[in-house]
């Protein structure tokens, strides 16, 4: 597919930023056709660095909670302001997935991008951890990384080469993440599918010159990418 949205990012500098396969792309991916209102409360949930956080805000016109465990939150504020956005328009929040600091139905909608799969595997996470702060009707958008199939019991030698065992758990196919959140009882499935981003995003990544993009590479190039993809989970909180 075609990226018009993300190319206006497609800069040294913003790509130093990314921290994974291209989230932009795998963004404007996930949100094409979206029914997430203009002007919604919006959650990056694992916005990392915040670039995704800026591309939700400018080109949605969402107001967006950019929460992260990870990231400093002044950092981001700061590249915020340098990307030209107000306090009103996006807010920094040091957050932990498991406990979100926020009012209960405080959010539209929440955007997840390769993050995810970190915390939403336990089939308790959405009901009882994630979906009280998201309004009725409101929209869950996930892209996260996975497998075309699940191999776990016999881990092709080429993903072994920049990854261990232990990492590869976090990385499951369709199936997997259809049966995981089928037992949401807040929600209703929207889509759960493979995405069409995968050699676009890993391209981009692998040209990064930072040590895990220089570790996936010894992987990528021995043709893992051939077990992997992007999976796309879309979800509606029940009224």
């Amino acid at each position: 597919m075609k990226y018009p949205l993300s190319e206006k990012y497609n800069t040294p500098e913003l790509m130093a930023k990314i921290m994974g396969p291209n989230p932009l792309k795998l963004e404007e991916e996930l949100l094409t056709g979206h029914r997430i209102p203009a002007g919604a409360v919006v959650c990056d949930l694992g916005s990392g660095q915040g670039l995704t956080s800026v591309f939700l805000a400018r080109e949605y016109g969402f107001k967006v909670y950019a929460a992260d465990l990870w990231s400093d939150p002044e950092e981001n504020r700061i590249f915020f302001h340098e990307m030209g956005l107000t306090d009103d328009q996006i807010i920094p929040v040091k957050a932990d997935a498991e406990a979100l600091p926020f009012d209960k139905e405080f959010f539209d909608a929440v955007v997840s991008t390769d993050s995810y799969n970190y915390f939403g595997r336990n089939p308790d996470y959405l009901d009882e951890k994630l979906l009280p702060f998201v309004k009725k009707g409101g929209y869950l958008y996930i892209a996260i990384p996975g497998m075309k199939q699940d191999c776990h019991d016999h881990l092709p030698k080429e993903l072994l080469l920049s990854w261990t065992p232990e990492q590869m758990d976090y990385m499951h196919d369709t199936v997997y993440w259809k049966k995981m959140v089928s037992q949401c009882k807040g929600a209703e499935i929207v889509t759960v599918e493979e995405m069409e981003s995968n050699e676009e995003v890993w391209a981009d990544w692998l040209k990064q010159e930072n040590e895990y993009a220089i570790g996936d590479r010894k992987s990528m190039e021995a043709g893992g990418g051939n077990y992997l993809n992007f999976i796309k989970i879309v979800l509606r909180k029940k009224f």
